[in-house]
């Protein structure tokens, strides 16, 4: 009896194994995919001007500060102008991370649908994998935006 479930047990084992070797496995290079994001494009550009603004602002604070005449008046203003570039600087992280989290969670469910209508049951990066399954980074840079 033993024998008889332990010969039944391995066969299970063994047809399990052969279940999971028979799935279908995509590949993507994420990296290719989002280089190719318009979406990223935007908002590093975005990100870009933002910065840009933030040092115009730190130009012209950096003036203000210098019109002051005694060491007492430059140091209350910078107290205050570091406090309010603090402030800037969250803000812009914050917005940013934000939409660079709605940006990954967009590309992430392109895959997941490309990859579900060509008939793929798992999807792998591509800098995960050294050899084997399917390469649809082609086809999903065709629909990210």
């Amino acid at each position: 009896m033993k024998k008889i479930l332990l010969t039944l047990s391995i066969m299970l084992l063994l047809s399990g194994f052969s279940a999971a070797f028979a799935q279908k496995i995509a590949v993507v290079d994420v990296q290719a995919v989002v280089n190719k994001s318009a979406q990223v494009a935007e908002l590093k550009k975005e990100q870009k001007a933002k910065m840009a603004d933030l040092e115009k602002w730190l130009e012209t604070v950096r003036a203000d500060v210098n019109k002051q005449q005694t060491a007492e008046g430059k140091e209350k203003l910078l107290k205050k102008y570091n406090s309010e570039f603090a402030k800037k600087k969250e803000t812009i992280a914050k917005e940013y991370k934000t939409k660079l989290s709605a940006i990954d969670k967009s590309i992430t469910e392109t895959i997941t649908s490309k990859a579900k209508s060509l008939g793929y049951d798992m999807v792998i990066s591509k800098s995960m994998v050294i050899m084997g399954g399917d390469d649809i980074t082609a086809e999903v840079q065709k629909i990210v935006k």
